[in-house]
């Protein structure tokens, strides 16, 4: 028996009782992403259009924009405390993704290989959660504690190097231009590090067990293991968490803000907050909005770039696994 379906009729197949169901037209699920699409446009594509058509003014925040043209990016490229504060930001892509990265890849493989094995994957889960923790809490509280820590006089930090008998190693960690830095540096990695720790377990739960199997009776120890069979497998998790890693970086603002304000000096000015302080405390709005700009638009190539690497990984993959 031969059935004809004329075009563009709707297809319809027999349930059991002769009943027959109508087959819902594909287009009908547009309607679901509408509601997506309308927030996106609103909150992320509409202002940042406003702020680039801003970028092109001279502008106070009051009267009528003036236009400039290019005369603001001109500006930026001449500008020292722009390029220093990008340079600050390189520095926290270190903090922020790169250090996170390899210590996440190790205390992940720690747990999922040892502490899992050995103690029970109730211990492992407890010890993720509580390395995740900083994760969870608002930068601001995290902030303000670790500025109380890191305190010249009665901060914790300062206090414990006393007791221990370092006292020469005390120092004013938020407050000397030549170690602030780091200082915020350091409380990033502490933020930071639950991130690639959770998404790497989560890799490895999905990594084939038969191959580290196979490499262990072939005598690889558990480095060689890490290396040649386990991070191959991963390697879709690595970018992902280097794209994120390196996003949050690029526009951290807040732990700058609740530390240190971008001082002492500008020591530890990143490009969002020189960005905020141009735009509200200068109130040169038109330059603020083109150094916000220049960010995003490099925030957007990195996140592209981050995409296509993942895209080949697992395109990789798929061609080994098939």
């Amino acid at each position: 028996m031969t059935v004809t379906v004329e075009r563009g009729a709707p297809v319809t197949h027999r349930r059991p009782g002769g009943r027959r169901a109508r087959r819902r037209p594909r287009t009908s699920y547009a309607l679901f992403l509408l509601p997506g699409v309308v927030a996106f446009a609103v909150v992320i594509v509409v202002p940042f259009l406003m702020n680039t058509a801003v970028g092109f003014t001279d502008w106070q925040g009051v009267g009528t924009p003036g236009w400039s043209g290019l005369a603001n990016y001109r500006a930026l490229l001449r500008d020292s405390e722009f390029w220093a504060s990008f340079r600050h930001s390189l520095f926290m892509v270190v903090a922020m993704a790169a250090v996170p990265t390899a210590v996440g890849l190790v205390l992940a493989a720690a747990l999922f290989d040892h502490v899992g094995k050995h103690f029970g994957t109730r211990t492992a889960s407890v010890l993720r959660a509580c390395f995740y923790l900083p994760q969870v809490l608002p930068i601001a509280v995290a902030g303000i504690v670790w500025s109380w820590i890191l305190a010249p006089e009665d901060g914790s930090l300062n206090a414990l190097l006393r007791a221990v008998g370092l006292a020469s190693w005390q120092r004013d960690w938020l407050g000397d231009p030549d170690i602030a830095l780091y200082s915020v540096m350091g409380v990033m990695v502490w933020v930071q590090l639950g991130f690639p720790l959770v998404v790497f377990m989560a890799g490895l739960q999905r990594a084939d067990p038969q191959l580290q199997e196979a490499a262990e009776l072939d005598g690889a120890g558990w480095w060689r293991r890490f290396w040649h069979v386990t991070l191959p497998q991963i390697r879709p998790e690595i970018y992902v968490v280097l794209t994120w890693c390196c996003i949050a970086a690029l526009k951290v603002f807040g732990a700058v803000y609740v530390l240190t304000k971008g001082g002492p000096g500008g020591a530890t000015d990143v490009p969002s907050y020189f960005s905020f302080t141009t735009f509200f405390e200068k109130t040169q709005v038109g330059y603020g909005a083109a150094i916000s700009t220049v960010l995003t638009v490099i925030i957007l190539v990195l996140s592209a770039v981050g995409l296509k690497l993942q895209t080949r990984a697992e395109d990789a993959e798929l061609g080994a696994s098939a």
